[in-house]
């Protein structure tokens, strides 16, 4: 079968200038993934009539489907119907049904319809009025040479119900799409190219209509398998049939299948296993913390941390030895070995971790440069440190070295 192509068109100056962010073609792509099109292209255009023609000349090659957000307002910087109007080659006049909307809907509020208020009730004659159930700008549907055209507004409350509840079940009746379907593989302590070299025998395997994309991440690689058929069930068997076949090849960096993040994966394993959880976390400043609460119900496996940011904090409050900061400093594996131990006995926990690093800018010696990061697993049976190396960037640090702590956890687990 094949597949049904979708372009959208977002279009207003404001979205160029980043005044207003695009949301609603994420939000539109999200939706068609779901009924089987496939988005092939998504273009920001001005408020700019040769512009907008273009875009649509160019679209219509493309796609089977166009779907346009944005410029139906009623002001004259608003040049997607008469855009529209010429396109179709057909004259801009006022829909009476149209017209008993807005006027209703402005009464319904006890405001007067103003004459600008009543061309947004103007549409180009050749077009079918979809009917906006909470706003006063109406969408329009448009055919030719068998392709669909549809126009909404940039309101995405407005945009959102509209596609729900009339263009996306109109598509459907008119375009009969293939089964599409996606399998995520997480995977996380390799990367990108070592990976693709580590499957690339199972990746020249695959059949024609099942795709491999490499979606790299903050410490992490996403593999998305992507596959089209006539039948989703038998499609979903193919699919998983192959994700069982790269499970041997990467099972030392598989983490999880679908949409859940590490700290999600970490915590289901934590409540499995009914295993307590504390933290010491200096240069991450809280940051892990907040990872693994950000988890609900991790409360049943996380009993609270302690943010020793500082020298004095750290020797009085935490406990490390004065000694081991005075001859190895805070940077250092016998530090982090020691807070590690120590948060995980001062909670009664079964599992203590703790980061010490300089994430920058400022704080750097020679011997030990910003992005140098110490981490640390602890449980009653061993410690495990780790020594990371990392980048210039204060933030980046922080959420890398968060990250790796979760994958440390991940490592280390009880059996």
């Amino acid at each position: 079968m094949k597949p049904v192509l979708v372009e959208i068109l977002a279009i207003g100056d404001e979205l160029l200038y980043g005044q207003t962010q695009d949301t609603n073609s994420h939000w539109i792509s999200i939706e068609l993934d779901k009924v089987g099109y496939k988005v092939v292209r998504r273009t920001t255009i001005g408020d700019r009539e040769d512009q907008i023609l273009t875009a649509f000349t160019e679209a219509e090659q493309r796609a089977d489907i166009v779907l346009i957000t944005g410029g139906l307002g009623p002001t004259s910087d608003d040049l997607t119907k008469p855009c529209l109007a010429k396109y179709f080659n057909c004259k801009l006049a006022i829909h009476e049904e149209a017209l008993a909307e807005v006027t209703a809907f402005f009464k319904s509020r006890g405001r007067e319809l103003t004459e600008v208020n009543r061309q947004q009730a103007a549409l180009p004659v050749c077009c079918t009025k979809i009917t906006n159930a909470i706003g006063t700008a109406p969408g329009m549907w448009f055919e030719k040479n068998g392709k669909v055209f549809v126009s909404m507004p940039g309101v995405p409350h407005e945009m959102k119900k509209m596609m729900l509840d009339v263009i996306i079940p109109k598509l459907r009746a008119t375009f009969q799409a293939p089964a599409l379907y996606h399998q995520m593989i997480r995977t996380i302590g390799i990367g990108e190219s070592f990976l693709a070299d580590k499957i690339s025998d199972w990746e020249k395997s695959l059949p024609n209509n099942i795709k491999l994309a490499y979606l790299p991440g903050l410490g992490e690689v996403k593999l998305r398998l992507t596959g089209t058929g006539d039948n989703m069930d038998t499609l979903k068997e193919e699919i998983n049939a192959w994700v069982k076949k790269l499970q041997p090849l990467a099972s030392d960096y598989i983490y999880g299948y679908g949409e859940d993040p590490l700290e999600v994966v970490i915590g289901n394993t934590l409540r499995e296993k009914r295993l307590k959880l504390s933290i010491a976390e200096s240069c991450t400043g809280g940051y892990l913390s907040h990872l693994i609460t950000s988890v609900p119900g991790s409360s049943a496996y996380y009993l609270g941390s302690m943010i020793p940011y500082d020298y004095e904090i750290k020797m009085r409050q935490l406990g490390v030895r004065p000694e081991t900061l005075e001859k190895y400093g805070a940077v250092s594996e016998p530090t982090i070995i020691e807070m590690a131990n120590i948060v995980r006995s001062k909670f009664n926990a079964d599992i203590g971790v703790a980061t010490s690093g300089i994430a920058g800018p400022g704080g750097a010696t020679p011997d030990k440069p910003v992005g140098t990061v110490w981490i640390a697993y602890s449980d009653k049976h061993k410690t495990v440190t780790k020594l990371l190396k990392l980048t210039q960037d204060r933030q980046l640090n922080i959420r890398y070295s968060a990250t790796a702590v979760l994958n440390l956890i991940r490592v280390n687990l009880p059996a």
